[in-house]
């Protein structure tokens, strides 16, 4: 106990900022800059949208966890809980001999679970350990999965046990190798998750870290607890691919085995699509696709002898591998070229996708992680009708894709891509790339010629795009008004907020 008078050494959590209040420490006028050159390039709704009452919730404290007065704090331990790390020897020297004693009598604790104890003399009331997974690159899908669970589990015991506050320190330590921005990506999401959706009776959740951790959580905390609408815009094509199911569970396509009662059983007469809606549900995963030997499927590919049916399955299981892939690779610096996004519908309702030749530097990028955003953006996309926009404005050498890389990925896309795309509107185009496009549609991939549709100005696009449906890079837009103007009988158009068209 403190001497009567003296200045305690402990922390009331009351007295730190919420992350909400940290906005304007962090510079509103560059974040303000920041969203406006983006506005105009915005894709689809941000997964994690701007929640003021969440970033209530939220504190990020640097310095010695050990020190909180929360509910219960965090312990990151080994799975004997007995780990000598910064961490630990902290809590372990304040809360007194008592823990260790009440440590023995836990006999351990696996990997992503948790263990209650007292916090005995600690400010906070009760800790909770945990154990991290060890990081291995050929085991990062269960690392993933572990660490989830460790941070889920701690919420949800929190949540039972009717705790107001908790503090979190960097869960796992040096000595298991775990990258801290990655794990860092997969706490935020699962703690926004939790309180999104279970998170009532939880007050405050302190993310308490030393210096060097200080400036990883700064870079990472406004993508998943954006403070502002213009934060949420700015920091929307950072969100990694990968943003893990609806509670930030790390998503395996491989394990998601679907279960259903009496399968390809219909309990009475009904119309044909609920059929087929019902024997949808039947062998979708990889165990019920019982198949021949996968080397002699492949033989007779090569052959020429595989039946139609075997070859578009043979297809399906290929992309569903790319689609896999996608998901689990971080993404976010092909996300932030704001090449490929989602914006309105066309005049038929079909959503309408943006692709900007000018922000793709083919010399400078990993074609094939390209490859894998396209797939990753555009899967979800293309399970209805829907039309692109591509702006072949201002391109230059290194902006253009190479023949072989357009056919290989029309190659791997699924089928529902190349169905259910209505039109290729190529806007701006020049008469190198009209030839090109044309040799490539004609000779080199089939059912797309057909579809492209070269606009030489806005004012053409707008007739199948109402102006308000689309959002067009600045260069572009002044691009068309100095071409429009060299033209003879020009006619300006203006773009006013509600979207109408002058002219």
């Amino acid at each position: 106990m403190d001497p009567l008078g003296a200045r305690s050494q402990f922390v009331d959590i009351q007295t730190l900022p919420t992350w909400q209040q940290q906005l304007g420490e962090d510079g509103e006028e560059a974040l303000q800059e920041k969203s406006d050159s983006l506005l105009s390039q915005q894709a689809f709704p941000s997964p994690f949208p701007f929640r003021p009452d969440i970033n209530r919730k939220i504190m990020l404290f640097t310095g010695d966890i050990a020190l909180l007065n929360c509910t219960a704090i965090v312990n990151t331990s080994n799975e004997s809980l007995n780990d000598k790390n910064t961490v630990s020897d902290s809590i372990h020297q304040l809360a007194g001999p008592e823990l260790r004693d009440e440590l023995l009598k836990l006999k351990g604790c696996r990997t992503g679970e948790v263990k209650l104890t007292k916090g005995f003399n600690l400010a906070a009331r009760f800790i909770i350990h945990t154990v991290g997974p060890k990081y291995k690159t050929k085991y990062r899908t269960a690392a993933e999965s572990s660490l989830y669970s460790c941070y889920r589990n701690v919420m949800q015991l929190a949540a039972e046990q009717s705790m107001a506050s908790v503090g979190f320190c960097v869960v796992n330590t040096a000595k298991r190798g775990y990258p801290l921005e990655d794990a860092t990506h997969i706490a935020f999401r699962t703690v926004r998750r939790f309180l999104e959706n279970h998170g009532n009776s939880i007050e405050a959740v302190v993310f308490a870290v030393s210096e060097t951790e200080e400036v990883v959580y700064k870079k990472v905390l406004p993508l998943y607890f954006p403070r502002s609408k213009e934060e949420e815009k700015a920091c929307l094509p950072l969100i990694p691919a990968d943003i893990g199911n609806s509670e930030g569970e790390p998503v395996v396509p491989e394990r998601q085995i679907r279960i259903a009662e009496k399968p390809g059983t219909l309990e009475d007469d009904s119309e044909e699509e609920s059929l087929e809606s019902d024997l949808g549900q039947v062998g979708n995963h990889a165990f019920a696709r019982m198949e021949g030997d996968v080397d002699k499927q492949r033989k007779l590919i090569l052959q020429g002898q595989m039946s139609e049916a075997a070859m578009q399955k043979q297809h399906q299981r290929n992309y569903n591998r790319w689609l896999c892939r996608a998901r689990a690779e971080d993404l976010s610096d092909i996300a932030a070229l704001k090449a490929l996004y989602q914006t309105g519908v066309d005049m038929c309702g079909r959503t309408v996708m943006v692709v900007v030749g000018r922000n793709i530097p083919v010399t400078l990028i990993d074609l094939e992680k390209a490859l894998l955003y396209f797939i990753h953006v555009m899967d979800h996309i293309t399970v209805k009708e829907y039309v692109m926009v591509y702006f072949h404005t201002l391109t230059g050498e290194h902006n253009h894709l190479d023949s072989d890389f357009l056919k290989n990925l029309y190659g791997i896309v699924d089928a529902k891509f190349k169905k259910n795309l209505k039109a290729f509107y190529y806007v701006h185009p020049t008469f190198r790339s009209k030839v090109s496009t044309w040799f490539f549609t004609t000779f080199s991939v089939s059912g797309m010629k057909d579809k492209v549709r070269y606009l030489d100005s806005l004012h053409q696009l707008f007739t199948c795009i109402r102006p308000e449906q689309i959002d067009i890079p600045p260069f572009v837009l002044e691009y068309d008004t100095r071409v429009r103007l060299r033209s003879p009988g020009y006619s300006l158009v203006f773009l006013p907020s509600d979207g109408e068209i002058i002219q």
